[in-house]
């Protein structure tokens, strides 16, 4: 090795010192940089889902058990015969039910009452405990105190009618539709009140 004097030594000894601490600054930011993408990843794809038929498509007709409003104790048939109105349908997975989703559906009512007297909205339960939701749902009204809103429970298998592509991991799909005619499909997988403002821009749309 080649002899150093004091002040070079210092010197090398210094640079040594900057190369470490250089390093170690390097391995701390490649370390902040995996931890935010570790974070940031999983959150935009737990962000990103689809659920519900693409704007365009022709809704197939299925029945659901009316369990509040004027229609309650009877089957009807959904999806089809609202010629040019618009429709709110609001797919529940039983499964997924929390307060932030019950919180968004009262305040989704409240703004179609205020603003859109003339649009229906049907929430369709998914479930295969009929019988238990059939006694529940009642008390989710009470509760709500929902005016423009009918809880049904969908008469089929907890999937949903297939034709409608409702992903199960979907806490909630909404479907807005223009007479037989899907226009937009909104899927939240974790969901509350201040969400209702994007179904609101999409009603304007159409």
């Amino acid at each position: 090795m080649q002899h150093l004097d004091q002040d070079s030594a210092i010197d090398y000894i210094g640079y040594q010192r900057n190369q470490e601490s250089f390093s170690r600054d390097r391995k701390m930011q490649k370390l902040m940089l995996v931890s935010i993408l570790w974070f940031v990843i999983p959150c935009t794809i737990w962000a990103q889902i689809e659920s519900g038929p693409a704007a365009g498509t022709k809704l197939e007709a299925f029945k659901a058990s009316v369990v509040t409003g004027d229609q309650a104790g009877n089957d009807i048939e959904l999806g089809q015969g609202q010629k040019d109105k618009q429709v709110i349908y609001i797919w529940v997975n039983q499964e997924r039910w929390e307060r932030p989703i019950a919180r968004f559906i009262r305040q989704l009512d409240e703004e179609i009452d205020k603003s859109a007297k003339d649009i229906q909205i049907y929430m369709i339960w998914l479930t295969d405990q009929v019988d238990e939701v059939k006694d529940y749902l009642p008390k989710v009204q009470q509760a709500l105190k929902l005016k423009k809103t009918n809880l049904t429970i969908f008469c089929g298998d907890k999937q949903g009618p297939l034709a409608w592509l409702i992903n199960a991991d979907a806490h909630l799909t909404v479907v807005i539709a223009k007479g037989d005619k899907a226009t937009k499909s909104l899927a939240f997988r974790s969901t509350n009140e201040t969400d209702v403002k994007k179904v609101l821009e999409q009603l304007k749309k159409n």
